[in-house]
């Protein structure tokens, strides 16, 4: 969109050709991923194990929690919801809206310590042997993916 509101003709067409204006500051930069759960320090505490993050802020009550990647100022958070109800993947009666995708070097290894954590193998794998689909301990699905392929 122009400052005035309206899209170009190129930019309907092509969103690849939204370009930021020269000179002007970007309006808004991403910093952080929210999560709803019924606890949010036992759900950071899961990724925060996963990852190797660690938890990096929480409320003792469990009504939010965060981590931050070491090296970023981005915020992966947990916010308390009353009456939680997990999405129900592949389903859509309670859809799960996002997922989270991680690269893991060894799928077996990395599979093995989300389920020590909490964690549980989806009954669908569309990935087969590719990847791996998991139930966070609150039932939001995250898969666990190997190492990207290198550049060529």
């Amino acid at each position: 969109m122009s400052k005035s509101g309206t899209t170009t003709d190129t930019a309907a067409t092509d969103p690849a050709a939204i370009e930021a204006v020269p000179g002007e500051a970007p309006t808004a930069s991403w910093a952080s991923v929210m999560l709803d759960c019924p606890n949010a320090k036992e759900l950071a505490i899961f990724y925060g194990e996963l990852t190797g993050w660690g938890v990096t802020g929480a409320d003792d009550g469990g009504a939010w929690a965060f981590l931050t990647p070491p090296g970023t100022e981005l915020i992966f958070g947990f916010q308390q919801v009353a009456d939680y109800r997990p999405p129900r993947w592949p389903g859509q009666d309670t859809p799960q809206q996002f997922h989270l995708d991680f690269r893991v070097a060894n799928l077996d290894a990395a599979v093995a310590r989300a389920e020590q954590l909490g964690a549980t193998q989806a009954e669908h794998q569309p990935g087969g042997e590719r990847w791996r689909v998991m139930l966070d301990p609150v039932g939001h699905p995250f898969c666990l993916c190997p190492p990207a392929p290198a550049a060529t």
